[in-house]
């Protein structure tokens, strides 16, 4: 087999510079919360691909299923000779999102698409253009959902012209809000946005529960439950994207009933399918069914091997109760975090919920964002054998996003292991 070193030379010969890897290291196998290189290496793994393998890497349940799908059939286009399992995908959707409401659901490939899609859904249903985003919001790399995303290097950069209509308002982001209440920065997102906008123009409003590419940042309570009020009075689509915070993650199947929201379409991908590329659109049926027969779909959306997972997934997670494994994850994580932001200057503040955290570093004294630090630490980590992920419009935030089936002795080496990383790299 291969070295990292070897497949590294090849990599540069053959894929493109703009894709890029946080570390040079290449997977060999995987299994529950660790990953195995080409070079015999173990790494403890904080990161779930980006909070893709909840349910843990080569999750038995997936593997069988997807084994049994494979030598069934491994594609036939939902479009032109449907199967049941797209329909059963379908069904858990509108069972698990929050609302008792009738449904109806659509599936994609990726995150980014299924944000397109819930776009086009809204328009189509409310005959409006405008589509209000926020601040540090992350939606994708399409041309729309670039638009849609708030960072431009390393998204957006050079890539315009950006689809119109898309509007900006400001994100309730309590470290640097000077103090402002959930109920207050809604009543400042909502004036830009009908003096900026005209609530009469506005087809949705679309926004991340907990923002994740944006730096983890948990909005005050009552932020979400008054923007999703302000929607319907306004006859405005409320999308949830949980592409990041959905299936488990933050220790709910979906993070907007922790507050009782009840959003009108969600977007979901990541977490659905332990690994494989599944994405939906679920949500009101008059809304969903409002798009004509043929306006929504693709030829790869809903294939059936991915179906076939994500039912497998979803089964795990109900088996295994991955919720409480969150919570149980929340506990362990920020007890350990909190008490090293205790004793280090440049933490600003740990949050997060579930098994979604983050610390956020900054200049000792301030809120000055130390992306350089940050930057290290993960380095440091990473060379040590965890891997940890960064993100923030700053790049000055550790996000960790352990699988749900990961030891808690594993954990507890990794918490070892950046505690060491951070105290290399005290600022000075």
């Amino acid at each position: 087999m291969p070295s990292s070193e070897e497949l590294h030379k090849r990599r540069h010969a053959a894929v493109a510079r703009g894709v890029t890897s946080m570390v040079a290291s290449y997977v060999d196998h995987a299994a529950g919360g660790s990953l195995h290189d080409v070079d015999g290496r173990e790494w403890i793994d904080f990161g779930s691909g980006i909070a893709v393998t909840s349910v843990g890497n080569a999750a038995p349940r997936v593997v069988a299923a997807v084994r049994e799908q494979v030598e069934r059939f491994t594609h036939t286009c939902f479009m032109v000779t449907p199967y049941e399992s797209y329909v059963a995908v379908c069904e858990q959707l509108a069972a698990l999102t929050p609302g008792t409401f009738d449904k109806r659901a659509a599936l994609f490939n990726s995150g980014a698409e299924a944000v397109e899609n819930a776009v086009k859904v809204a328009r189509h249903a409310t005959g409006r253009q405008a589509v209000v985003v926020f601040d540090h919001a992350y939606h994708g790399r399409t041309n729309l959902t670039m638009a849609l995303t708030a960072k431009s290097m390393p998204y957006k950069h050079r890539f315009g012209p950006f689809a119109p209509e898309v509007y900006r308002a400001p994100m309730s982001y309590p470290l640097r809000d000077g103090g402002l209440s959930g109920a207050e920065a809604a009543a400042r997102a909502i004036d830009v946005i009908e003096k900026q906008v005209g609530a009469a123009n506005v087809a949705a409003v679309l926004i991340e529960p907990i923002q994740g590419e944006g730096g983890f940042v948990v909005p005050a309570p009552g932020f979400l439950p008054a923007l999703s009020a302000w929607a319907r009075e306004a006859g405005a689509v409320f999308i949830a994207d949980e592409v990041q915070t959905g299936f488990c993650r933050t220790g709910s199947w979906f993070a907007c009933a922790d507050e009782g929201v009840e959003p009108d379409l969600v977007t979901t991908a990541k977490g659905m399918a332990g690994g494989l590329p599944l994405a939906g659109v679920v949500g009101r049926a008059e809304l969903m069914d409002a798009v004509h027969p043929g306006g929504l779909g693709g030829t790869y959306g809903g294939n059936p091997i991915a179906c076939a997972a994500a039912l497998a997934a979803i089964e795990t997670m109900h088996e295994l109760d991955l919720n409480a494994a969150a919570k149980r994850l929340e506990a362990q994580f920020m007890l350990r975090l909190t008490a090293l932001a205790q004793g280090d200057p440049g933490i600003a503040e740990v949050r997060g919920r579930g098994a979604m955290l983050a610390l956020e570093l900054v200049k000792p004294g301030s809120l000055e964002p130390d992306p350089l630090r940050t930057a290290a630490v993960a380095r440091a980590c990473h060379a040590a054998g965890l891997l940890v992920l960064t993100c923030g419009t700053y790049a000055n935030v550790l996000r960790f996003l352990p699988p749900l089936v990961i030891a808690e002795e594993q954990v507890a080496r990794g918490l070892d292991i950046l505690a060491e990383s951070l105290l290399a790299h005290l600022p000075g």
